[in-house]
């Protein structure tokens, strides 16, 4: 289809319509919603927060449940089923645990 002239519009005059452009703003869109409500994480409403990036971006956080701190993992404590990020239950890696010895001393 052409103008009125008959002649083509180049493509360079027409703002472009991508599928990353489309899903950045619905990415955007999605945050913004989940900011504003909990979601049930192992029987507990869990909150969500969020940080700017550098370039620009948004990260996505949980709130503790327990301290409302941002953290990138909650655990679920085997014992007491409780629900919160790796400080507020007292939780270590093994890796630190045994710093320092070596696995057959373990």
């Amino acid at each position: 289809m052409g103008n009125y002239s008959g002649n083509k519009i180049l493509v360079d005059a027409c703002p472009k319509i991508t599928l990353k452009g489309v899903f950045d703003v619905a990415k955007d869109q999605l945050l913004t919603e989940l900011m504003k409500r909990t979601a049930n994480v192992a029987g507990f409403d869990v909150e969500f927060s969020s940080s700017s990036l550098a370039h620009g971006g948004k990260r996505l956080w949980f709130k503790c449940p327990i301290c409302s701190s941002r953290a990138g993992v909650l655990y679920k404590h085997f014992l007491t089923q409780q629900v919160g990020c790796r400080t507020c239950l007292n939780l270590d890696y093994k890796s630190r645990r045994y710093k320092g010895m070596t696995e057959n001393s373990v």
